[in-house]
């Protein structure tokens, strides 16, 4: 079978920006975002990439797509793009040149209500296992 091997890109955003940005701040919802698009396509989600502002030739953004492990880049949005990288327009130069194809799923995440920012706040403040405290 020849599935289209998707790397989606998720932004790390500091939390002191979960009130006014929360989708920017919900990797598992930007991942989840992307999972969906890839699947509505028929396309398999081979990787999870977490960045914040990475330059667009750093070796960690190119090594899956070097092995043949990724065949494109998606990211939920052009704002989780903006955040992840340094710099949008010369990431997407380096694909073209490359040859390996940048799409957004369209998702804005604009859909988060006091209820779903709650949810993301009990995410990021679950228990870790085994946490002593000190």
């Amino acid at each position: 079978m020849n599935d289209v091997r998707v790397a989606a890109i998720a932004s790390l955003t500091p939390l002191e920006e979960l009130d006014s940005a929360p989708f920017l701040v919900d990797t598992r919802g930007q991942r989840d975002a992307c999972a969906r698009w890839a699947d509505e396509r028929g396309y398999v989600l081979a990787r999870e990439l977490l960045f914040y502002g990475i330059r667009p030739d750093h070796d960690e953004l190119w090594a899956d797509v070097e092995s043949g492990e990724v065949d494109l880049f998606v990211a939920a949005n052009e704002r989780v793009l903006a955040r992840a990288l340094t710099s949008v327009p010369d990431f997407r130069a380096e694909c073209a040149r490359r040859g390996v194809r940048l799409e957004t799923a369209g998702v804005e995440g604009t859909g988060y209500d006091a209820a779903s920012r709650a949810a993301v706040h009990r995410r990021l403040s679950m228990p870790t296992a085994g946490y002593d405290g000190g």
